[in-house]
């Protein structure tokens, strides 16, 4: 009998777009915003060249201000202060040039009073719920009828990427500040208050570099697999890629993202693609981020992760940059999911995953009656669809050689009536032929026990395992 591992209890949960490594859950109407691959994309699927990532370009981004309802200054004349006053500040120009032109920083502003319902609205209310940071309610609602805003954009050669983007993140505050504005980030579609922009852009700084986490977000939905993708949006600000994971189950949620942010912030600290379609990271060589502190180890990582990384495929939503997509083919397995595994159990090290030979007395038996009375629940709400990053595992036996049953967690990814279709989560002892990660079929009339994890992190379920960990139940 099988608690549930350790690596499907609560880990890293806070979303990603509080600056923690876990991924965000996106919600339906925010996956529904269109973006065009780059017309000079590679192919999908093809190795990252060696020499990578920055990009050999300028490097653009834009930010705006909003005001609700009106500014309490002039933005332009503020802006033009705030520049005379900022020690290698970017200049200030009457259009944006051509990017073989951009040989300094520079920036462009547009002090919008007459389009902006029209062509630069404020994000809506379900948005500023779950991408306003610092916004009151009332902030929010005054924002839908905002008819100003100043429209920043930056550009600088890619060799000044750190530094002209500090100054552009202190140069928005500062104007954002004077004026009583909002401060939205184009790149990862959020608003800010000017507290929030300098403690989440400005603040997670330290020797020129800045921690990741804090300047991108991770937007991580479930796809039409039922398995999950997430992405990064903000990496091109530093002229970087962003960085894809595909086809992971939800449960994977916290270790997945602590990868991405590790891969993004050894990108934003230099590192290079030593060899085509491969890199070795190592979180406990990283300068910035809570991913190299060293108290706690499951964030650091044991061993490097060896990466493969090839172009990523776009999707509505994406941001229009090049993409990389993290690879598993490096570890050993007959299947993706099991490449998964292996590497996060050799970069963080094996989940708890012992297994436990228990009696099925009368204490058990009840314990799984109870449990299999919400089935019926648990199977109309997966069809009416879960939250995004919610999901249900069902323990289920599986024929043991010796002809016994060994009971292991699935991860549910379809169920119509008595049929469960999930991944394996636990790696099996006495079963011949099957590996943690793999898809598997199990019948609800044996399902023995549930737990239903929703998005913000509350459980429900593993009546059993209540009564393992309390100690009742004799060994066989």
């Amino acid at each position: 009998m099988r608690l549930p591992p350790k690596s499907l209890r609560p880990l890293l949960l806070a979303a990603l777009l509080l600056c923690a490594p876990a991924l965000a859950p996106l919600p339906a109407f925010a996956q529904a915003q269109q973006a065009a691959a780059p017309a000079t994309a590679p192919k999908p699927g093809t190795p990252v060249p060696a020499g990578s990532p920055l990009q050999a370009g300028p490097v653009h981004a834009q930010f705006a201000i909003y005001y609700a309802p009106r500014t309490k200054a002039d933005p332009m004349d503020t802006l033009r202060s705030r520049l005379a006053k900022l020690g290698d500040a970017p200049k200030l120009l009457a259009s944006m040039p051509k990017p073989s032109e951009v040989t300094a920083p520079v920036l462009f502003a547009n002090w919008n009073t007459t389009t902006v319902q029209q062509t630069y609205r404020a994000p809506e209310m379900e948005m500023l719920q779950r991408f306003g940071h610092g916004i009151t309610r009332e902030q929010a609602e005054a924002l839908q009828g905002s008819s100003q805003a100043l429209i920043i954009d930056f550009a600088h050669p890619s060799k000044l990427a750190l530094p002209a983007m500090r100054k552009a993140l202190e140069l928005t505050l500062q104007v954002a500040r004077d004026t009583n504005g909002f401060v939205w980030d184009e790149e990862t579609r959020e608003l800010f208050t000017p507290d929030e922009w300098q403690k989440r852009r400005v603040d997670p700084w330290a020797g020129g570099i800045p921690d990741i986490a804090s300047q991108i977000v991770i937007h991580a939905y479930q796809a039409d697999n039922k398995l999950a993708r997430a992405i990064t949006l903000g990496m091109g600000k530093f002229g970087l890629p962003d960085v894809v994971v595909s086809q992971f189950s939800w449960s994977m949620n916290g270790p997945m993202g602590t990868l991405v942010n590790g891969f993004a912030q050894a990108m934003v600290e230099g590192a290079q693609i030593a060899r085509p379609g491969q890199f070795d990271l190592d979180l406990r060589t990283l300068k910035q981020g809570g991913l190299r502190d060293p108290k706690d180890k499951e964030a650091k990582g044991t061993t490097p992760a060896r990466l493969s990384l090839v172009a990523g495929t776009w999707e509505s939503g994406d941001p229009r940059n090049r993409l990389y997509e993290i690879g598993f083919d490096r570890y050993p397995g007959p299947d993706r999911s099991a490449q998964q595994v292996a590497l996060l159990k050799s970069t963080f090290g094996a989940a708890d995953d012992s297994v436990s030979r228990i009696k099925h007395n009368e204490e058990i038996l009840a314990a799984s009656k109870l449990a299999r009375a919400q089935l019926p629940v648990l199977r109309d709400a997966f069809a009416k669809g879960l939250a995004p990053g919610e999901y249900i595992l069902v323990k289920a036996p599986f024929i043991t050689r010796s002809g016994g049953n060994e009971w292991m967690w699935v991860e549910v990814t379809g169920w119509k009536s008595d049929a469960i279709d999930g991944m394996l989560k636990n790696e099996p002892v006495e079963v011949a032929d099957l590996h943690a990660g793999q898809m598997v079929k199990v019948s609800q009339a044996k399902v023995f026990d549930y737990m239903r994890r929703y998005a913000d992190g509350r459980e429900e379920g593993n009546e059993t395992g209540k009564v393992i960990q309390r100690g009742v139940g004799g060994k066989r």
